[in-house]
């Protein structure tokens, strides 16, 4: 795992609560926030720390601290108002990072105007995938292949960058295989043990879920 983390939560439907969960069951520190007290309570016990909030008040999320969070994930997406608001107000503290649920295609434009650095799109993402794209570091995608394995793409980290794959050796050094190389619009499938890292490259690695989230990267 690329280091533990705190996670903000908001919004607690099934593809909130999936995503808090897998990030809880990763190490992370996981705050879940949900204006239903049944749903919080039912989640208490699973995650770090579960509040019932408006996560449309600015101020009671300046209160739970959401400016200091490494990441903050917004769950709602079937109510536009409370998903937008609740952006900007997240967005106006200031966290690390926010990754925004989204019905359709202009929905989540709208969000990405309004401060969401990502937009999850549940008919394209689990929230299973989503947390693991974000508890592996430099994982930009992850897919579910079988329980406890999975492919995922990661861009490459500072640390391996001038180095061949042979000297770096995934499958020793961290259990996985990697499966292609991408530079740019070019595609190299099996990629050479001599082929250099460069800055600004992605790789296709798949092994055990547990691999996977201690591949060296930054978000």
């Amino acid at each position: 795992m690329a280091g533990k983390r705190q996670a903000a939560v908001l919004g607690l439907g099934r593809f909130g609560q999936a995503v808090a969960r897998e990030l809880t069951r990763l190490g992370h520190d996981v705050l879940a926030v949900d204006i239903n007290e049944r749903i919080v309570q039912e989640l208490a016990d699973e995650v770090t720390h579960a509040v019932r909030a408006d996560i449309t008040d600015g101020e009671t999320l300046r209160e739970l601290g959401i400016g200091d969070f490494d990441i903050v994930i917004i769950g709602v997406s079937g109510n536009l108002e409370v998903s937008i608001l609740t952006t900007v107000q997240v967005k106006r503290l200031g966290p690390r990072r926010i990754l925004a649920k989204a019905a359709d295609d202009l929905h989540g434009s709208i969000l990405e105007q309004v401060g969401a650095d990502r937009v999850i799109y549940p008919e394209r993402e689990t929230g299973l995938r989503v947390a693991h794209s974000y508890a592996a570091g430099g994982v930009r995608g992850y897919l579910d292949v079988a329980p406890g394995y999975g492919i995922a793409r990661i861009t490459v980290d500072e640390t391996l960058i001038g180095r061949t794959l042979g000297e770096i050796n995934f499958s020793r050094t961290y259990g996985v295989t990697v499966i292609a190389l991408y530079r740019g619009d070019t595609v190299t499938l099996s990629p050479a043990s001599s082929d250099t890292v460069r800055a600004g490259d992605n790789l296709i690695v798949a092994g055990l879920d547990e691999d996977l989230e201690r591949l060296p990267g930054s978000l």
